[in-house]
């Protein structure tokens, strides 16, 4: 096959450049070489003129004759140990302890050299300060030649920036985690080339330490300047632009603290996730991460002991519908990771999905896993897929959940949310699932909107078949599918799959997901990375928050433990305001609210409200094993009456009848219900 001959020519070229990189290296090393003879031969030949005041005349002739004849052998036999200890290999711009314990280590060899080749060789015994001398100025010479490149790379780079640009960085906390932090950015800015580089670079100005005993010292030259209470007057002062927080053991409120005190000088600020960069060696500039809301929920991150809920799902079957979404995934991440029997990712959009499935068989090529597209209002495809997998375990995340495109698609959210999860929750009961566990919202309490309300419906369907199971009467639960023959599509008998109906009904309810689709703050960042405005609904909006593994260790651990029927929720501590949260992401990035980012006030949404709740104020609350986690108690309707609204409301919606009379529906069944323009501002 004939070789194409642009191909040909970038070989050629390729292999010009790598073997004038091998001669580069290779006469480098050669000329290294050469100075290493030459500065042994000065070495031991000045330590002779010093043993003699630097009188040649001197010097008896039997020192000098054993000096001529035995710095030559003794010279190649220094190379050759110093090429075994490879100090010919190293690249000097980087030289560190590692090359300065090499070239001690070879100092020591070569000492005995000298003292066994001029007494046992030449039998004479030279001067004792020969080879002190000898030795010492034989290290000066071989540790200078080889550090001089990084020291003159490292002035030069300090000169550029006291004529160039850059950005003064104030690090918190001179620990082992500083320190680091300052040897990585000292060793970044050594390792440039472009000395007529014009992009500001970073630059460490002074140290913050809580400890007295280090304030006045240096460390690397840097000044440890003062407490945490001097964070604000040092800013000023050295004119930060950065602030980086190195102190991965601080707890949340000594983190909160400093977070606070460092908001305020309107730095960008930085730190490190967590102490596990200490123990895997990762304390670097990279590994500094943007302070998140995360950091500033005002309350430590919620810690579940998932031990007994991974060992009540190992070698189960696991179906996860909306696997794809923020909450469904993780939820397929952390059930991966524990030897499932088999996990089953259900959900309508490919592209999560495909993107899922390939994450997890590179990470857990081991995992059976089934990726499989399709919608929870297809009641035939979720009784084809219980039927042949039979999944002992359900999590049903798959929900519409955006609010104001809900409020223009009323018909939509009832479809898919409220439909949805009865289809779902029914094949769950007829295929002989063990434990089906409903993921709701806070929207769902006093709802304003018809995203809660169908969520707060999907609540009321999940403790109706709890209650119906229980009391023996799942024959009662309506076929509410809108294809008859689908009720019982791969079972012989429904009756009796309905007598021994056995499935535990539960749901998870929790606020707003930080970092999940759609959430404010990745919008947030957005617009403050295009320079404002940065768009909040309204100024006293609130919202309780948590983070992604929070929810999914809540909805394992209810997955986990219930009993059947009840709602977790979770204890989210007091609520965050949104514009305050604006403010700080404005002001962690370095910028000034109303000054340099401007904050823009558009108006609540349709079926939006101001403030958030956990809970009904009817319902009450049930302590569980984690101080943080509450199980309500079900608020009592009649079922009955229920079930036939129920097939009411989804007729209408699949009818696409129009918004007005899908309201007037919903407000029927759920009667905390009030659309927002009717909502009270809740005491």
């Amino acid at each position: 096959m004939m070789k194409h001959p642009e191909a040909d020519r970038e070989q050629k070229r390729w292999s010009w450049n790598l073997s004038k990189h091998f001669k580069r290296w290779q006469g480098l090393a050669a000329l290294l070489m050469c100075y290493d003879v030459l500065a042994v031969c000065l070495a031991y030949f000045l330590a002779l003129l010093l043993r003699f005041d630097m009188n040649l005349s001197a010097v008896p002739a039997l020192y000098l004759d054993t000096w001529i004849y035995s710095i030559g052998p003794y010279a190649l036999c220094c190379v050759t140990v110093f090429w075994a200890l490879k100090l010919y290999n190293s690249v000097w711009r980087f030289a560190s302890y590692v090359e300065l314990m090499r070239i001690l280590l070879a100092a020591g060899i070569m000492i005995l050299i000298q003292l066994c080749w001029t007494v046992l060789i030449f039998s004479v015994k030279m001067p004792l300060s020969y080879y002190v001398w000898g030795a010492l100025l034989h290290l000066v010479f071989t540790l200078s030649i080889r550090f001089s490149y990084r020291f003159l790379i490292m002035e030069r780079r300090r000169l550029k920036t006291n004529v160039a640009r850059y950005e003064p960085i104030m690090l918190v906390g001179a620990g082992e985690a500083g320190q680091m932090i300052l040897r990585d950015i000292n060793q970044n800015g050594a390792a440039e080339d472009d000395w007529d580089d014009v992009e500001p670079v970073n630059r460490v100005v002074c140290i913050i330490d809580d400890d007295p005993d280090k304030w006045g010292r240096f460390i690397e030259g840097v000044p440890i300047a003062g407490g945490r209470d001097t964070i604000s007057a040092n800013a000023v002062k050295y004119g930060i632009r950065k602030i980086f927080i190195t102190i991965p053991s601080a707890t949340v409120s000594q983190r909160n603290e400093l977070l606070d005190i460092c908001m305020e000088t309107g730095c960008k600020v930085k730190q490190l996730p967590g102490i596990y960069q200490i123990v895997q060696g990762d304390v670097t500039v990279s590994a500094m991460r943007d302070v998140s809301t995360e950091d500033l929920l005002g309350r430590p991150p919620i810690r579940v002991d998932l031990d007994n809920v991974f060992h009540f799902l190992k070698g189960k079957t696991i179906l996860v519908t909306g696997g794809g979404g923020s909450i469904g995934s993780e939820l397929c991440r952390q059930i991966a990771g524990h030897q499932p029997g088999k996990l089953i990712i259900f959900d309508i959009y490919e592209n999560n999905a495909y993107a899922l499935q390939l994450e997890l068989l590179e990470k857990y090529p081991d995992l059976d896993l089934e990726v499989l597209i399709g919608s929870v209002r297809d009641s035939r495809k979720l009784c084809a897929l219980f039927e042949e997998y039979r999944p002992e375990v359900v999590y049903h995340a798959a929900a519409h959940k955006h609010v104001p495109l809900m409020e223009d698609s009323p018909c939509e959210a009832v479809k898919n949310n409220t439909i949805g999860t009865y289809k779902t929750a029914y094949a769950a009961m007829l295929y002989g699932c063990k434990r089906f566990v409903l993921i709701s919202t806070d929207k769902a309490v006093n709802p304003t909107n018809v995203m809660g309300a169908s969520k707060r419906l999907c609540e009321m369907i999940i403790q109706s078949f709890d209650a119906k199971i229980k009391a023996g009467r799942a024959g009662d639960l309506p076929c509410l599918f809108t294809h008859a023959e689908t009720a019982g599509h791969g079972l012989p008998d429904v009756t009796e799959a309905l007598r021994h109906a056995q499935t535990e009904y539960v749901a998870v309810r929790f606020g707003n997901v930080l970092g999940s689709n759609g959430s404010v703050v990745p919008i947030f960042k957005e617009q403050i990375e295009k320079g404002g405005p940065v768009k909040v609904t309204h100024p006293d909006i609130i919202r309780y928050f948590m983070t992604i593994p929070e929810a999914v260790s809540l909805v394992l651990l209810a997955g986990t433990y219930a009993e059947g029927g009840e709602i977790f929720v979770l204890d989210l501590g007091s609520p965050v305001k949104i514009d305050t949260l604006a403010r700080n992401l404005i002001r962690l990035s370095g910028y000034r609210p109303d000054v340099d980012i401007k904050i823009e006030y558009t108006g609540l949404r349709p079926g939006e409200k101001l403030y958030e709740e956990m809970l009904m104020a009817e319902e009450g609350l049930r302590k569980t094993q984690n101080n943080l986690i509450f199980i309500s108690r079900p608020i009592q309707f009649e079922m009955d009456s229920f079930f036939g609204q129920l097939r009411t409301l989804m007729d209408a919606a699949y009818e696409n009848v129009d918004g007005v009379e899908i309201r007037r529906l919903l407000m029927e069944m759920v009667s905390t219900y009030h659309p927002a323009q009717e909502a009270d501002r809740p005491s």
